[in-house]
């Protein structure tokens, strides 16, 4: 009977663990799908998603090392990020748009069209990768220069992490063709694959 005593403590003790591992992860997963929801409405300035992925990505930072943090801490974040991010937004829509125009030669059948299309569609994955990785490692007074050519170089480096971060956009992309408003809250997803990405090369 002594024996069975601290076999049942020891049960008890273990079941109560991972009682509290599971309730840490369901935590993180809806704080990461909250987040989500922070970052859409942060996009809605057309050229503030560079800083509103930035702001979620810091606060997701926050989170996973138990630091505090809240919506006002990601609004504060948000208007750091968007004093320099805005123009990366304005470039990133300038891409897209001659992104299009080459889809278009390429649909039109002009000589080469198709080659040049795949080549746009394929530099605009890789520029958005860049893009959230950079925004992944941002904090105040961060040059978004500096962190979009590091984030360049690390794409490259570092294609494994860079493929884990396009899967993330995929299944915002099949979010939002199987029921649009899934692809609000995957939004922090995608921020959430771009911190763990970076988490990664940095233990590397």
């Amino acid at each position: 009977m002594k024996a069975r005593a601290p076999r049942k403590e020891f049960r008890r003790k273990e079941s109560r663990r991972k009682e509290s591992v599971f309730g840490e992860r369901f935590s993180v997963f809806a704080e990461t799908l909250l987040t989500g929801v922070w970052i859409a409405v942060a996009c809605l300035g057309i050229v503030t998603y560079p800083a509103a992925f930035a702001a979620g990505a810091r606060h997701l930072r926050r989170r996973t090392t138990h630091e505090g943090g809240g919506l006002r801490e990601f609004v504060a974040d948000f208007r750091a990020a968007v004093r320099g991010g805005w123009a990366v937004g304005l470039a990133g829509w300038a891409v897209a748009a001659a992104v299009w125009v080459d889809v278009l030669a390429a649909r039109a059948g002009i000589p080469g069209g198709p080659l040049v299309g795949a080549v746009g569609v394929f530099a605009l994955i890789a520029a958005t990768v860049a893009l959230l990785r950079a925004a992944a490692v941002w904090t105040p007074g961060a040059a978004w220069r500096a962190l979009l050519a590091e984030a360049g170089r690390r794409t490259v480096l570092d294609p494994a992490g860079s493929f884990l971060v396009v899967c993330g956009l995929a299944v915002v992309a099949l979010s939002a063709w199987f029921a649009p408003p899934l692809a609000v809250p995957v939004l922090g997803a995608v921020a959430a694959a771009a911190v763990a990405v970076e988490q990664r090369h940095r233990h590397r």
